[in-house]
């Protein structure tokens, strides 16, 4: 029942009324207006006046109604089923149904006094359970959170979570962080004896290499009961239907819990996907030999682009830019001297000018080879410098200076650049490094330049470019104003420890002028060239029109073909003004695609590749943890 409560004392009302009364009495007692003509009147006005004044001081007592409605709810149980592949290879034949029959007793004897929820788990966590065991993954942690984030805030009752023990995503689900406030029975499934087996357990490479480059794998191998066998490490690679041994070993298994570790070269020797399959020969009476090989997937890349820093002299900096530009594996850097014999800039895809164009060595020469090659630059200048050079050899800096006097400046970032971000930190932080030296004189930025940086002299920031980037005749070019970069550097470490603020800086700035930019009307991109096969793999389209402006009025047809020659097709949807495309989970191997649309009556096609790699997680554990699920139970 409603319950009415007051925060005063209830005896306040006769107060309200009373005051109701009186203002009613007040305004219309003597007051005789209404009363000879309509006597009826002036009583239900002062009833109405007598009324909303109660009622209005009444409210100012805070009045509270209260209303108690029981409901009773059964508390929840939560059946979490692990539906990974290693509990499939348990659970088989006769097996299965007859735990399907248990499971469903278990399910009906509870729903009696329970709410029953059930779960699956392995890859995701998902409800409902179909028994079709063939999650490539185990995360037994993810499931544990998500009972705990789903029915956490309920009247959980208890978690029945059946599962071999066997996690091979996630860390320890007995340190998953999940407090769940009810107990957790287990379900120990799977046969923790320990079977003769040969396996390849891990193999560590790079996903990219380069064209040319050697790579090195690292194959880690395990054997249990198989003391005193023999096998043999293949190591092939796959194109197709043609598999091709590059390199084999013997190996001699002298324990039965055998552990070894082999560590190989390869060489990316066509570019593109390569797959590599690492295979153990089998030998007799193993459980199973689905974990004898693994297959790895390298892409390899022939688009590493070549820098090179050419300086008048010897200069610290030129150590400095070389050990941050070489940490990104897409620069092969080399360091060379304007006098050096036989230098040819047309090999290199971008190039540092370092104290150069100067009094001793004049570049005209080697600019025309750039020019004539597009090839971009960054003119670092210094006290070496010919600044009258510098003016006529780019348009992104006015030049006024014969370098007798140098600034000790430091550098700000402009508030209004936008050809690329920088990091908060960055942009706070980089007015209080050490100075660099610059040469005095007056200096400007040309409309062609988008300054980056501008130049602080002691406490004043002047109008003066200190860093200027920008676009000439389709030609990116670069003008820093000052020399002593490695000073960054390690002011930079001495601060924070790391290179991050100056590694950013250089590494933005180089890569927006090495950024060779699209033309094309008509582009699809792939997050990555690699999907693991349980990954949905997600295509992105743009379409230009004459004026570079997106669009998406054409319809885009895309063409998928594995090895085989299988082709699937799809149709891309409209999303804003560009295109995706979710092609869903695809069976492992190799695959060319072609998308196509009809725009403007030109038939416009872009092509590409990418592969499916196998998760074979699941095969490289075969023995059941049940410690895990003990430990799970008494926690």
């Amino acid at each position: 029942m409603p319950n009415l409560s007051f925060q005063y004392p209830a005896w306040f009302l006769i107060l309200c009324a009373a005051l109701g009364l009186g203002y009613a009495l007040l305004l219309y007692y003597r007051d005789t207006t209404f009363r000879e003509q309509a006597p009826t009147l002036n009583r239900w006005l002062g009833l109405m006046r007598f009324l909303v004044v109660t009622i209005i001081s009444a409210l100012l007592l805070s009045p509270l109604l209260k209303s108690i409605r029981t409901e009773t709810k059964k508390p929840v149980v939560v059946l979490a089923q692990d539906v990974s592949e290693s509990v499939g290879a348990a659970l088989q034949g006769q097996a299965l149904d007859q735990y399907k029959q248990n499971w469903q007793a278990l399910r009906e004897g509870l729903s009696e006094q329970y709410e029953v929820h059930e779960l699956a788990f392995g890859d995701e966590v998902r409800e409902g359970l179909d028994f079709k065991f063939e999650d490539k993954v185990s995360n037994l942690s993810q499931a544990l959170r998500e009972v705990y984030d789903r029915y956490g805030a309920q009247n959980l009752g208890a978690v029945i979570l059946a599962s071999d023990g066997i996690y091979n995503e996630g860390s320890n689900p007995a340190y998953s962080g999940a407090q769940i406030a009810a107990p957790v029975y287990t379900v120990a499934l799977g046969d923790t004896n320990f079977k003769k087996d040969l396996l390849v357990k891990r193999v560590f490479h790079n996903k990219i290499a380069y064209l040319g480059d050697k790579f090195s794998v690292q194959i880690d191998m395990a054997a249990a009961n198989c003391s005193g066998a023999q096998t043999v490490l293949n190591i092939s690679k796959v194109e197709g239907d043609k598999v091709t041994t590059l390199q084999t070993f013997p190996v001699n298994i002298n324990g039965n819990d055998f552990f070894s570790t082999k560590e190989v070269l390869l060489e990316a020797d066509r570019p593109g996907v390569a797959q590599y399959r690492i295979s153990l020969a089998k030998i007799n009476g193993e459980a199973t030999t689905l974990n004898n090989s693994r297959e790895i997937f390298v892409d390899v890349l022939d688009a590493r682009q070549k820098i090179l820093l050419l300086a008048n002299a010897p200069h610290p900096d030129l150590s400095a830019l070389r050990q941050t530009l070489e940490g990104n594996k897409n620069y092969q850097v080399a360091i060379a001297y304007i006098t050096d014999p036989g230098l040819d800039v047309s090999k290199f895809d971008f190039v540092v000018l370092h104290n150069l164009p100067s009094a001793n060595n004049d570049i005209s020469g080697l600019l025309t080879t750039l020019n004539n090659r597009s090839i971009p630059r960054l003119y670092i200048a210094g006290m070496q410098t010919d600044y009258g050079a510098l003016a006529r050899s780019q348009s992104l800096v006015s030049v006024q200076s014969n370098a007798q006097q140098s600034d000790d400046v430091q550098g700000v970032v402009s508030a209004n650049f936008a050809a690329f971000t920088l990091d908060p930190e960055l942009v706070e932080q980089l007015p209080s490094f050490n100075p660099l030296t610059s040469a005095f004189g007056n200096f400007s930025a040309t409309p062609q330049a988008q300054v980056l940086l501008w130049k602080r002299i002691g406490k004043v920031n002047t109008e003066q470019p200190l860093l200027a980037i920008g676009e000439i005749n389709g030609i990116k070019n670069g003008v820093l104003l000052g020399e002593g970069l490695w000073k960054w550097r390690l002011f930079d470490y001495l601060q924070h420890s790391n290179h991050a603020i100056f590694e950013e800086l250089v590494g933005k700035t180089v890569q927006y002028l090495t950024l060779k930019e699209d033309k094309r009307k008509f582009r699809v991109t792939l997050d990555q060239n690699i999907f693991n096969e349980n990954e949905q793999v997600v295509f992105g389209a743009e379409l230009y029109n004459d004026n570079y402006e997106l669009t998406n009025e054409s319809d885009v047809a895309m063409s998928i073909r594995n090895t085989s020659g299988k082709e699937f097709l799809f149709t891309f949807n409209k999303q804003g003004k560009a295109y995706a495309l979710n092609a869903g989970i695809l069976p492992v191997g190799n695959y060319t695609f072609r998308a196509s649309t009809n725009f403007n009556a030109q038939n416009l096609v872009y092509e590409g590749r990418f592969s499916v790699q196998p998760i074979q997680l699941e095969l490289f554990e075969t023995t059941a943890n049940h410690a895990v699920l003990r430990q799970l139970s008494r926690q």
